[in-house]
């Protein structure tokens, strides 16, 4: 599925300042009519992998209340995600194993709201496409 062809198109990268750190991260979101980028933050003691699981995680609850606010079953939706996070890429596409303990509930809620969708295409970009698109 490319992007022009999903109902939604999640863009996101997260980091923290310091490993664990201050956390912080962004996406953007496009749909049909337009987009929007959205900036995070996260507070201290967080570490890189957070942050990005805490951004995908802001990025498709905010998809979910669109759709919501519009009356609309996330069912009948389909979502294409990139990221420049091969951990939280390969994770929640089941092809990596979730091997840290406190990455696991992140992880879960991750894949609880993907499955919420028609179908949602995950997938690994480099790192160039988040900095061309969110500017970290």
């Amino acid at each position: 599925m490319e992007r022009n062809e999903a109902d939604y198109t999640i863009i996101f990268d997260g980091g923290s300042r310091g490993n664990p750190g201050e956390g912080y991260g962004s996406y953007e979101l496009r749909t049909r009519g337009g987009r929007h980028i959205e900036r995070l933050s996260f507070g201290d003691h967080v570490t890189n992998n957070e942050a990005e699981y805490r951004t995908l995680i802001a990025a498709l609850r905010a998809v979910l209340a669109h759709l919501a606010a519009s009356d609309a079953d996330p069912k009948t939706r389909t979502l294409a995600v990139r990221g420049d996070s091969q951990l939280v890429i390969f994770q929640v596409t089941g092809k990596w194993k979730v091997r840290t303990p406190h990455i696991r509930p992140l992880h879960a809620e991750a894949t609880a709201l993907l499955a919420r969708f028609k179908r949602a295409d995950v997938q690994w970009h480099p790192r160039a496409m988040s900095v061309r698109t969110l500017g970290h």
